[in-house]
């Protein structure tokens, strides 16, 4: 019926099985900016917000977020990651945060690479949502990716 991977014969969702793919290094990265306004900035950059060290706690979430992917997003697969990066860093209007994630394994690391940098910019609005509500998330996309039958792909 369809070509899309995740879409069986019939219409149905399905995790795509990758038990015949061989086992290769793969490699993604990603980055996100959470825009912030001027008061909020300068808890981040003073460390005087309320919960703490903001940039600190973000690389842990993003890193634990990476993590979950498989449990959080339906159709990915728990990978046995062995290595995840994020750095958050301030930017004029914002943090910037950018995270790779690595895993010899069937299938690829995009999805750990992006759930981390959107739980890391997640936590920088839930630590500072008291003093800026109106925080924007995004763009958030995958910058670079390698390994698997695909190859290497990057942005433009």
């Amino acid at each position: 019926m369809s070509q899309l991977t995740h879409i069986d014969a019939n219409g149905n969702a399905r995790m795509v099985e990758v038990s015949d793919k061989p086992v290769s290094h793969r490699e993604a990265t990603a980055d996100g900016f959470i825009a912030i306004g001027p008061e909020a900035l300068a808890r981040i950059v003073e460390r005087t917000a309320k919960k703490g060290d903001v940039l600190a706690v973000a690389q842990l979430a993003g890193i634990g977020g990476a993590k979950q992917a498989g449990t959080l997003i339906p159709l990915c697969h728990p990978i046995p990651l062995s290595g995840v990066s994020v750095e958050l860093a301030v930017r004029k209007g914002g943090v910037y945060c950018t995270a790779t994630a690595k895993a010899d394994w069937r299938t690829g690391v995009e999805m750990e690479a992006l759930t981390a940098v959107s739980t890391a910019l997640l936590t920088v609005y839930d630590m500072l949502k008291a003093v800026d509500r109106s925080m924007t998330i995004g763009p958030i996309s995958l910058v670079d990716k390698r390994g698997g039958r695909s190859g290497h792909w990057k942005r433009d």
